[in-house]
């Protein structure tokens, strides 16, 4: 009965001193990966202090344990435990130096989606179609990592064929018009407009511009539908 006492009061105490730790750690600059990745390591070594201390209450001599575990765990090491070392390792270097941050829309070891969560032994990815994927942290550290939120801009690509107004010159300053009057478009870099292909009736145009990150995934849709009403009009 003392044991089972010893364990639901440390339990209770671990619980709180995690929260207490997570309330310190809200109060720092620290990155949110690396503030989930921390919370989830002193989270595991305080449950083994939980389970030491009630072993120790049954009359069980830690020390023992102790040497018990440390032989258990050199016999898996020669079975593999190696990855689960190599995981661990990784996952810290990716919460300390942070290529990515929570939420951040990436592609790694052939994956894509939004970073959801950095744990001790894998990287959790939402996929924009809410699909969950899970990667050992050895597989996100030893590839490259695509981070097409990092910065504050990007560029967007579209490519139509529009009808000749007048010449190419009239069509493509219609084209800029458009793209000018857009306030998500941005200025600074200035659109380019290329022309890929021309015949007597049509112009095929790649149209390169710049938005903010948060809005580029739309800008390709949104500047097609202004200029099929504004070549519609005219």
């Amino acid at each position: 009965m003392f044991a089972i006492i010893i364990l639901i009061v440390a339990f209770i105490v671990a619980r709180v001193l995690v929260s207490i730790f997570k309330r310190l750690l809200n109060r720092t600059k620290i990155p949110e990966l690396a503030a989930s990745f921390l919370v989830q390591l002193i989270t595991a070594l305080l449950y083994v202090a939980v389970l030491l201390a009630f072993f120790s209450a049954l009359g069980i001599t830690v020390g023992s344990i102790i040497l018990g575990l440390s032989a258990v765990i050199g016999l898996i090491l020669g079975f593999g435990m190696q990855d689960t070392l190599t995981n661990l390792g990784a996952g810290i270097w990716v919460a300390v130096l942070e290529p990515f941050k929570k939420d951040d829309y990436i592609t790694v070891s052939g994956q894509t989606g939004y970073v959801k969560d950095v744990g001790l032994m894998s990287t959790e990815l939402i996929t924009p179609d809410n699909v969950y994927i899970m990667l050992p942290n050895k597989m996100v550290w030893n590839s490259a990592i695509i981070n097409m939120s990092h910065l504050p801009t990007r560029r967007f690509e579209l490519t139509m064929a529009f009808k000749l107004l007048g010449d190419a010159d009239s069509t493509i300053r219609t084209v800029m018009d458009v793209l000018k009057k857009n306030p998500d478009v941005l200025q600074n870099p200035e659109p380019k407009i290329y022309i890929s292909n021309l015949t007597d009736a049509t112009v095929d145009l790649q149209i390169r511009a710049w938005a903010g990150t948060e809005d580029v995934g739309l800008m390709a849709t949104t500047v097609k539908e202004e200029l099929l009403r504004e070549f519609d009009e005219k």
